[in-house]
Order: C-alpha cells, then structure tokens, then sequence
C-alpha cells in the first residue's frame, strides 16, 4: 500500500479534457456507480473543511463535479437511510424506520472456535413495494450490489437475488458489520448460477478468535475484498449494457481496525499523542490503541478506494458514460472509540448518527459526470435521500416510474421524492423543489421538519424550533417566539407520519 502523497499521484482523477460529447451519447443511458459510506460525517470530507485527514482522491471528485451542501440522508441511522435510497419513500412512510435485528443467541453456528449467529439480517424491504435496482434492472441495467444491504434477512423475502440484484457481494447484516474480520461474508452471484444468497466462510480468519489481541492476527480485511469484488464487476462491464453499481462500503465505521500499513502508521506518527480504547465485545467492536489514526486512516483508506474505482472506470473506457456519487449514510458515530469532538465532525452543525439535528442528518454529497455535471460546481439545493430513485429513473430514462410501479394493492403506496437531474445537469430554473423535508426516528423517539430555513425538531413530543439561516447549528429554541410557525410544521408531521407499529413515536404536544 503506498503512502497518502503516492496515493494521490498513483490514482490521480480525471485530469485533462475529457472528450467531445455526441449527440449518440446524449441519448444512450448513462452507467450509474453510487458509493455509499457508512457514517461520514458532513465535516469528515477535507473538501468540506476537515482539516486532519487526507482525502485527495474524494477532494479531486469535487473539484471536478458538483459538491452539494444541504443533502440530507433519509434517516439519522443507517437501514432506514438506504431504506429511503432504495424506496423513494420517507421514514414516515417507508416500511423500515430502524436498525430492527433478526439474529438470536438462541441459534447460532460455529465456525473454528467462534460461535456466531445462525440467520442474521434486519427488518426486510416490503416485497409489494418496488424497490430502485428492480426498476432499473427492468430498464436494462446490470445491477450489481458490494458492501452492507441492510434491507432483510437472510432467507426473507427481500434479499438481493430476489429484489433485481445480479451480483452481490458482503455484509446482509449491518451488525455482522461491526468485524472487519468477520468469520464469513454474503454472496449472491447470478453469473456463477447461484440461485439464493450464500454464507463465504473466510477460512483464514476462523483460525482466530472474534474478540482480543489475537482477533488481529485474522488476515481477511472485508473492506478490501469487498471492493476487490467491486473492481472485479466494473472489470466485466463494457459498453453493449448500461450498468449500476451500489458501493455501500463499511468504513468508517467501527470497529476501529484496519491492516497496518503506511497508511496506517502515517496517521500514527502524526497522531503522536492519541488515545486507547478498550472494547465492547457484545458489539463487537474490538479494543483499540491509536483511535484517531485508525479513524482517520479509515477515510484516507476509504478515499484511495475512491480512486481506484475511477482508475478502473478509465481503464475500461467507462467513464465517459458513467455518472458517480459519493455520500454517506448519516451522521457521525461515536461508536468504538471513535472521537467526534476531535476531529469537529460534526463541522458547524449540532448533533451525531441517531438525532434528527443537523449533524445526524446532513451529509456529504458530491456528483461527477464529466461533460454533463459542471466541474467546480456548487449547490445548496435541499434534497434527501428518497430523491434519489426518482433522480435515478430520470437519468436511465425510466419513464412515469410513479404511474408504472406504485401497487394499487398495496394500501398507501406511492413515492415521495424529486428528481434533482435538473440541478445535477446544470438546469437550476427547470428544478423541482420541496414544500419540506421530513424525518423521524423511533429509537431516539425524534422528528424532524425543514422548511425553507425553519427546523423543527420534536423530542419524546416537545418541539424545538430553528432558524437555520442565522443558526446553522440549532442553539436559540425559537417556538416560543413562533407558535405558528411551529403549529405549521407540527401539522406536516401529523399529514406525513403513517403508523408502524414496530417503529414508535411521539407524536408532537402541540
């Protein structure tokens, strides 16, 4: 592995003209790679003002795309926030709103000497309600998914192979996640005639214990075979199909561990003075020394990832037709020793994973087209995550996808986002805008309204109110000064929250 400097120069982005573009590729559908990382905070990314970790690769993206400020995940945690991506539906609506388990003590399989849990996964997707990848599969995409699904258990209905995914390769369970040494990773391979979702036992690492100093001693980093894996599937694209791949990488979120490599040992040297941490087995989040360097050499390993997928792209003469996002799926953690309040990841703004304050629910977002999406291009448009199957379908010229896939059987079906195709492609005047932005969260028992510049935000039924235009980080509680303002956006909760019973929340006092 070579060092952050080389690592700049060695998966450099696109750098000269790029090329001409036809009028036949204007109407061929583009490929679509949508990197998603796990926990990144707003402030994490050097291009939005981190000012201890490397990212050049991601920083380069920018400069040569669209770096939004004001995106918004779909949820302050992780499976209701691609929850939202993969249903066009807002945690109001969609069917998963938490992090519901389906593991059991009771059940479980040994693999060497460790014992792990015999079926794991979360709540599954509703099997009724259309979901992003089956919608571009129909359109002729090769669908391809690499990292954490989060969107059933193994053997439920809402698995990859049974929700138009051809190719997938890592974690069915986020909490499986918490190892980047795991005794097994998922696989689903059509091309290889699989025909369910498969356990890959990681031999090499079973030898090993799952908790203590010789859990290091495990050799498989899942990080980096799953993105192998994501090379692997770029590899065997060409241009007779257009393709779409959902990179939804672990890092950076705990556990803290990662091999130690110049990368590694870079952030150590300049993290001299640091901290230890010592473990929660029961999370599996392993004991950890050097918690800033091996949080901030996550990113940088993350970034160099970034890099290496746009190499590949180049090197299959991809790039030219290939649109690519990179975001996170909410806030920042503080799980496993990682230190927000060092690293001031929560940039200007209140809050981490798990609240719907801004620093739970803002993130990082940044576009690259070449040709297409402007280069240095900035925008504040306010968009959230469920905006993206629509913007998806606009893209791939997937048309009326509202008429053609809301079930009519399925009581309350429908789709709440806004294609920001017009925005990503430079037509500000044709884009479409949000009445308001909407999030609740059952597990901190919160909401969350935005609209225009007012923030509501309700905790166990108390609402708090913010001008976000001279308050970006939520300190001056304004409901008393504006009852109306807050009855406005406490009546958008009460038209846009639809009972669940698995995912509870108090509904505002007011």
């Amino acid at each position: 592995m070579k060092t952050n400097k080389s690592l700049l120069a060695a998966l450099p982005l696109v750098v000269a003209p790029l090329y001409a573009y036809s009028k036949a590729h204007k109407t061929q559908a583009p490929n679509i790679i949508f990197i998603l990382c796990d926990d990144m905070g707003y402030g994490d990314l050097a291009c939005y003002g981190q000012p201890y970790i490397s990212t050049p690769n991601i920083d380069r993206m920018a400069a040569e795309g669209m770096r939004f400020t004001q995106a918004y995940a779909g949820s302050p945690v992780s499976a209701p926030s691609r929850a939202t991506l993969m249903t066009g539906q807002h945690s109001g609506h969609t069917h998963v709103r938490g992090n519901k388990e389906y593991w059991s003590a009771e059940h479980t399989v040994k693999y060497g000497n460790n014992t792990d849990f015999a079926v794991v996964g979360q709540e599954p997707y509703d099997p009724a309600h259309k979901i992003l990848p089956e919608m571009l599969k129909d359109r002729g995409y090769r669908t391809g998914v690499f990292g954490k699904w989060a969107g059933g258990y193994e053997g439920s209905a809402s698995t990859p192979d049974k929700r138009g995914i051809d190719e997938f390769y890592g974690y069915i369970c986020q909490f499986q996640a918490h190892l980047y040494y795991p005794n097994f990773l998922n696989r689903f391979s059509r091309s290889a005639g699989d025909t369910a979702v498969v356990r890959e036992v990681l031999e090499d690492n079973i030898k090993y214990p799952m908790f203590g100093p010789d859990y290091f001693k495990r050799p498989q980093y899942s990080a980096r075979i799953i993105h192998d894996k994501a090379l692997e599937w770029i590899d065997s694209q060409d241009a007779s199909h257009p393709f779409v791949g959902f990179f939804t990488y672990t890092l950076p979120h705990a556990e803290l561990a990662q091999p130690d490599d110049e990368i590694l040992e870079e952030y150590k040297k300049k993290f001299f003075v640091d901290k230890t941490w010592g473990g929660q087995e029961g999370s599996r989040y392993n004991p950890v020394e050097h918690t800033h360097a091996h949080f901030a050499g996550m990113i940088t390993r993350l970034d160099s990832y970034v890099g290496e997928v746009f190499a590949k792209l180049r090197e299959k003469g991809l790039d030219k037709n290939t649109i690519v996002i990179f975001t996170s799926d909410n806030g920042p953690h503080e799980e496993g020793g990682a230190d927000p309040e060092y690293f001031g990841r929560d940039g200007k703004l209140r809050g981490l994973k798990r609240q719907c304050y801004e620093g739970g629910i803002r993130i990082p977002f940044i576009a690259w087209w070449p040709e297409h999406i402007k280069a240095g291009s900035v925008s504040d448009l306010q968009f959230a995550f469920y905006d993206l199957m629509p913007t998806f379908c606009d893209l791939a010229g997937v048309k009326d996808f509202r008429r053609r896939y809301t079930n009519k059987q399925l009581p309350g079906d429908g789709f709440d986002g806004i294609s920001i195709a017009p925005t990503l492609l430079g037509n500000d005047d044709k884009q479409q805008k949000h009445d308001h932005l909407y999030w609740e969260f059952h597990e901190t028992d919160q909401f969350g309204v935005r609209r225009g510049d007012w923030k509501l935000v309700v905790v166990k039924g108390e609402p708090r109110l913010y001008n976000l235009a001279n308050d970006i980080h939520e300190d001056n509680d304004l409901a008393a000064v504006h009852p109306e303002i807050v009855r406005e956006l406490v009546d958008i909760i009460k038209k846009e929250h639809r009972d669940n019973p698995m995912f509870e929340v108090t509904m505002p006092k007011f």
